[in-house]
């Protein structure tokens, strides 16, 4: 089998997913529930519920019966999500112990963070997660707990966004050689661990809706390049696609902040939340390039037959999807 139809096969199989769930990559950010102590037995209740798939999070938010609301809860709309206040009066004025939790959360794909801040300046954090949809709310916690639950988050975030993969998908397809796809992949990772901390430090903020849309427009630019590779042309990208690569890895960086930078991270924390957040998306980038280069070897072995016209397929169908994210994202900016 030929190298072209090996990355059909394994092209084939990744767009299956990519149009299975058209805005999978950003519907998986965290959602965030903030406890600010007030007072001696008052806190401040704050849940951040992430709009999922263009509807409100599935996810409600379910207190300690224990825990009496005081005045009226609000809601307020925001363009990415649904904020929810209330206060509320603690028995005893200790939160340790206390289970919160997330009925629905489950059938969902998102984390939910727990950020808890005292009255004498101390902040905890822990993550829950839809397989285990509650949390045991409870003092500082190890640095080693708080580094692992930041690197799968990372590793998640990365595996959960089919528009990131597609592009790296794009990057292996275009590039020729074993030294020019470490460059390739080198130079996307450099750039998207530069906007990563820019974004997460507060210097940079790009908002959501434009930049979902500039990120699907990144994979609409790779499927021209991809058949023009197959009809045996060559552009600027096929000569250089470490120097687009590190462009286009600039944009994506700022789309995995966005991961990171919502959840309301204690600030003694930043430092290690980048490292391990920015792990655990290199971690899951580097399993996804090995997964698809084995799936590549493999495929080696086997004979397939199709027609000639599916030979440039999946750059057109790269560039389809690309362009239907687009589209889809532009017209949801207004």
């Amino acid at each position: 089998m030929t190298q072209r139809r090996l990355w059909i096969a394994i092209s084939w199989l990744i767009l299956s997913f990519g149009f299975c769930g058209p805005v999978l990559a950003h519907e998986s950010q965290p959602g965030l529930l903030e406890l600010r102590q007030l007072g001696p037995e008052r806190y401040e209740v704050i849940w951040r519920a992430p709009i999922y798939y263009g509807r409100p999070h599935p996810a409600e938010l379910q207190l300690p019966p224990d825990w009496l609301t005081v005045g009226e809860p609000t809601l307020r709309q925001l363009p990415d999500s649904a904020l929810h206040r209330r206060v509320v009066d603690v028995a005893g004025g200790s939160i340790d112990g206390s289970v919160v939790r997330f009925p629905g959360l489950e059938a969902t794909i998102t984390d939910v963070f727990v950020r808890i801040s005292r009255l004498d300046g101390s902040e905890a954090s822990l993550v829950v997660r839809p397989t285990q949809p509650y949390a045991e709310l409870r003092g500082e916690r190890p640095w080693y707990v708080a580094s692992g639950e930041y690197l799968v988050l990372g590793f998640n975030h990365i595996l959960m966004g089919i528009d990131h993969l597609l592009f790296v998908l794009g990057l292996l397809i275009i590039v020729r050689g074993r030294r020019m796809l470490i460059k390739t992949i080198t130079a996307f990772t450099v750039a998207h661990s530069i906007t990563l901390a820019v974004a997460t430090l507060g210097y940079a903020h790009v908002p959501g809706p434009p930049l979902n849309a500039a990120i699907a427009l990144s994979i609409l630019y790779l499927g021209p390049e991809i058949v023009r590779v197959w009809r045996g042309e060559t552009s600027f990208t096929i000569r250089h696609p470490w120097v687009v690569a590190f462009g286009f890895g600039l944009l994506h960086g700022f789309g995995f902040a966005s991961g990171l930078s919502t959840v309301g991270m204690p600030k003694a924390e930043i430092p290690l939340a980048l490292l391990m957040f920015n792990i655990g998306v290199e971690i899951g980038q580097l399993a996804f390039v090995i997964l698809m280069l084995l799936a590549y070897r493999s495929l080696r072995v086997l004979e397939f037959r199709w027609p000639r016209w599916l030979d440039f397929a999946p750059g057109y169908a790269i560039g389809s999807l690309g362009a239907y994210w687009t589209i889809q994202r532009a017209v949801m900016m207004f």
